[in-house]
């Protein structure tokens, strides 16, 4: 039974740079590293991990198809039930190539295609890049990467050059859009505005037709600053002013839109090399910050990732407690859920009953049908909760006992 409880109760491997999508009451997760031995190692490029939000259990599909390599950094997007996987970095560099699975898939195989049949010029290679999605469109901003000399303009921001190879590395502030309707990229021409300054490791959130930037990384200056870009006429809003309180510089943190006109930001690392724990709101209405002061101290998050649930709950997955750049041992495996809304009257009413199963054991199956598998599902997601907790719990004792 305990061997049956490990596999039942068991969750997707740690990682840091992965993709992770929500679909339906879904949330899948692709790729990413951890370290190995102080090697950095990608995660199998055929592993599909997948959460069902309602019973809390992870399941590990293997998948087919044109397969991308094993990456870090790629920058993943849902439209219409589909997984799209842009960009990353691999064993031999960065990568402009992209890749789509359809997640709703009816007979429970998931078979990568690799898009090459498309029209127009894709981005240069990169990674930690940031996308919209928007009117059945992927559009995508900035990222670390590398570029040919013929191809340097003022959108990149150059850090490194192989001059032999005429190589450069750099920061991009571009835009460049992908329509998954036409199979098309285009670079939109820029009609207006103060665009931001080229970054990597930012991110966005998208609002209505504006598309929000936040944070990031160019040289060895991280940032705190917002722009939006409105994604139907494609001017820039300059840096937003902000009054009043607002969050520290950071890069590998992440933002996620609640509701029609909130943004909420979590965790990354500081100016200072700090991992941050902070989780901040900032509403598009009052233009202003609000830190939220229950969140604990203690869980740490860079480079996860951050996809909002059916009831306004933000799942934020993996990433590292640790700075990645000085000790990257610090990869998790945990699922942090913040509530960001007043849950629904049957989600209350449910999570009790999953709660107190012992007690009402004698009535559950009195319940209708329909409610009833409901509930065993809930039943199923307090275990589980327990389970790790417990499991948790008895690793961090084994430690101490260890250390002592």
């Amino acid at each position: 039974m305990a061997a049956d409880s490990v596999e039942q109760f068991r969750v997707a491997e740690e990682r840091s740079g992965h993709c992770a999508v929500v679909d339906g009451n879904f949330l899948y997760v692709w790729g990413g590293y951890v370290s190995i031995e102080e090697n950095e190692v990608y995660l199998p490029n055929d592993e599909l991990w997948i959460y069902e939000i309602d019973s809390g259990l992870w399941t590990m599909h293997l998948m087919e198809g044109e397969l991308p390599t094993s990456m870090s950094g790629s920058c993943g997007a849902s439209i219409n039930g589909k997984l799209y996987i842009f960009g990353g970095f691999d064993d031999k560099g960065y990568s402009n190539r992209l890749y789509y699975v359809n997640l709703r898939t009816k007979n429970g195989t998931y078979r990568w295609k690799k898009i090459t049949n498309f029209k127009g010029q894709p981005p240069t290679p990169r990674d930690k890049l940031s996308c919209w999605v928007y009117k059945d469109r992927l559009i995508y901003f900035g990222g670390y990467g590398c570029r040919k000399h013929n191809e340097l303009s003022d959108c990149f921001d150059v850090h490194d050059a192989f001059w032999e190879g005429q190589i450069f590395w750099g920061w991009h502030n571009d835009v460049h859009v992908f329509d998954t309707t036409t199979q098309t990229w285009s670079q939109p021409a820029i009609r207006g505005g103060d665009p931001p300054q080229p970054r990597a490791a930012h991110t966005c959130a998208v609002l209505g037709n504006k598309g929000y930037i936040f944070g990031g990384r160019v040289l060895q200056t991280r940032m705190n600053d917002l722009h939006c870009l409105n994604l139907d006429t494609w001017t820039w809003s300059g840096r937003i002013s902000i009054s009043g309180e607002k969050p520290q510089d950071r890069s590998w943190h992440t933002l996620t839109a609640i509701g029609d006109d909130r943004l909420f930001l979590f965790g990354g690392l500081s100016s200072d090399d700090v991992p941050l724990s902070d989780g901040w709101i900032h509403s598009i209405t009052t233009n202003g910050w609000k830190q939220l002061t229950h969140l604990p101290k203690s869980r740490p998050r860079l480079w996860h990732t951050a996809c909002l649930g059916k009831e306004g709950e933000v799942m934020v997955f993996g990433g590292s407690k640790d700075d990645l750049h000085f000790m990257d041992t610090g990869h998790c495996s945990d699922l942090l859920i913040f509530q960001t809304q007043p849950y629904s009257l049957l989600r209350l009413c449910l999570d009790c009953i999953g709660k107190n199963e012992a007690l009402l054991k004698n009535q559950i199956p009195y319940l209708p049908s329909r409610l009833l598998q409901q509930v065993r599902k809930k039943i199923t997601f307090w275990a589980a909760v327990n389970h790790r907790q417990e499991k948790k719990a008895e690793t961090e004792r084994q430690s101490q006992l260890s250390t002592t």
